[in-house]
């Protein structure tokens, strides 16, 4: 980035962590949220950002208000501590679940959320949305849903940051369930605007950036 004067940068799972202490500066949300998928270079001084969160955040808030939203997490990884840190900022009650439960009990530690095992991830009637922030559902890693279909309901708002495939098991079991769908090209989208506007100090052009990112990922 020095030598060649790149003035910005994304990281990609699973180097969101250990891009840290690579870095000169963190911003303070990066701090908080000790993950980093945004660097800029400010004339050879490397900050590390987090965008993640707003990403996760207005991709959610397009579909429903998150104050008071009943939330379950699943993950607790780099862009699970985002959105964590997120759910969190915007007022809703947020559960976490992995399968490694002390991951999990950190994370909750940190962003004053509850846990439950991740053999309760199937009981989905007490929440209002539900994120898969994990690597489930990834074509490369498992494709299969993290959740079971017959979990999932009508009143549920649904998030897989999974973005490869778009289309993912859990998305296309949640839209036969009558669950409204958010698929993982919306958190993309809006994390990538937060991005444009640190790297450019401009408004990012939302309408051209998503029919970009669709045309790409189609």
């Amino acid at each position: 980035m020095r030598s060649l004067a790149i003035r910005g940068l994304g990281i990609s799972m699973p180097f969101k962590l250990s891009i840290l202490p690579l870095l000169d500066e963190l911003d303070e949300l990066a701090v908080q949220i000790g993950a980093v998928n945004t660097v800029v270079n400010d004339e050879g001084v490397l900050k590390g950002h987090n965008t993640d969160w707003v990403g996760a955040s207005r991709a959610i808030e397009e579909a429903r208000p998150l104050r008071d939203a009943r939330v379950l997490l699943l993950g607790a990884g780099g862009a699970a501590r985002a959105v964590a840190h997120g759910m969190i900022s915007r007022g809703a009650k947020l559960t976490i679940c992995n399968r490694d439960d002390a991951r999990a009990g950190a994370l909750a530690a940190a962003t004053a959320a509850e846990t439950v095992p991740y053999e309760s991830r199937h009981a989905l009637d007490e929440f209002d949305v539900l994120i898969n922030a994990s690597s489930r559902g990834m074509s490369d890693v498992d494709a299969t849903s993290p959740v079971n279909e017959d979990a999932l309901h009508g009143d549920l708002v649904v998030l897989d940051a999974v973005y490869k495939p778009l289309d993912t098991a859990l998305v296309r079991a949640a839209r036969a369930r009558g669950s409204r769908t958010i698929d993982g090209s919306r958190m993309l989208l809006h994390q990538a605007a937060a991005q444009f506007e640190l790297y450019t100090l401009q408004a990012a052009p939302l309408a051209e950036m998503d029919a970009a990112l669709r045309a790409q990922l189609a």
